[in-house]
């Protein structure tokens, strides 16, 4: 029966035949009810295990890793995406007309295409697990470098709109890296608290500053140093949970000394509508300074958290 199946596949005129991927659309993803469902059913889990152990300790480390997967896995498509993008350009600068480059170019739209939606996908689940990350620990989640952006999920796939696919991924990634509305700058350093009740005054009072700034101003983003130890981790945690977009200016450590006065300027150059200041050192009270210079509005709250008002 074998011999006969090779005798069969040997009469066949298979000439210019070749397997290329099956067409894909959202249902070949996991739906959105899957993510939820799967990743706070793992989470629980996992981290119900340290509760109580002498790993707890280490449990904050375990969970920003937990996110830190999907942020890299969406990370490496994203750069499956440019190459291919680059490939595209390629191909298109050298077009001919013949059906081996449409070819080509159509299998490298294909394998952008397949790229960015596995980058979204991988996005979604790092912004669930984000989210479980925020409930669970208290603050925002931010990788160690680099930004965590979100892209939509729209796809091109004609030969004829292979130039449209590069003008909308360069416009979708200039989106997803560029917050819109209204700038305001968020300032304050880390401090230290004799009790737990003075380390909550201070977050509430972080908080309901930050508040009553978005009353006045609702289309605001948030502008902040992305100081993971200090009050930027409240500021970021409030603007996560109030869906404010953030924009962080991290310091140039190759400026030595002259990195915090080069990010106060920085920041500044957005033209902020306010400049929210707590307690800090002199590159912030610089901030302030200059700040007035330009006569941007402070919301000063460099006191202590019991005065403040």
């Amino acid at each position: 029966m074998y011999d006969s199946f090779i005798e069969q596949l040997a009469g066949l005129d298979l000439s210019g035949f070749s397997i290329k991927p099956a067409p894909f659309d959202q249902t070949d993803f996991p739906c959105d009810d899957a993510i939820d469902q799967t990743l706070t059913g793992v989470w629980s889990d996992l981290f119900s295990m340290f509760a109580g152990t002498a790993l707890e300790a280490d449990a904050e480390d375990i969970a920003w890793g937990f996110v830190n997967l999907f942020h890299r896995a969406a990370t490496r498509k994203s750069s499956q995406l440019d190459r291919a993008s680059n490939e595209i350009r390629a191909l298109l600068a050298c077009a001919d007309g013949s059906e081996v480059h449409s070819s080509n170019l159509e299998e490298q739209i294909g394998r952008a295409q397949a790229a960015e939606a596995s980058m979204v996908a991988f996005e979604q689940m790092r912004e669930m697990a984000a989210t479980l990350y925020r409930e669970e620990m208290g603050s925002s989640w931010r990788p160690m470098s680099g930004s965590r952006s979100r892209h939509s999920g729209a796809f091109t796939s004609a030969v004829i709109d292979a130039r449209d696919f590069l003008r909308a991924r360069a416009e979708r990634r200039r989106n997803a890296h560029s917050p819109e509305g209204t700038p305001v700058v968020f300032a304050g350093g880390r401090s230290s608290f004799p009790c737990t009740d003075g380390a909550k005054m201070f977050a509430n009072a972080v908080w309901a500053t930050l508040d009553k700034v978005r009353d006045r101003v609702p289309d605001m983003f948030l502008v902040h140093g992305g100081d993971s130890k200090g009050a930027d981790r409240l500021a970021a945690s409030w603007a996560e949970r109030h869906n404010v977009q953030q924009l962080v200016f991290s310091l140039d450590r190759r400026l030595g000394a002259r990195a915090g006065f080069k990010r106060n300027e920085q920041m500044l150059d957005l033209k902020p509508r306010y400049v929210v200041a707590f307690a800090g050192n002199g590159v912030l009270e610089r901030l302030v300074i200059e700040a007035k210079l330009r006569r941007v509005t402070i919301v000063d709250r460099r006191i202590l958290p019991s005065a403040t008002r």
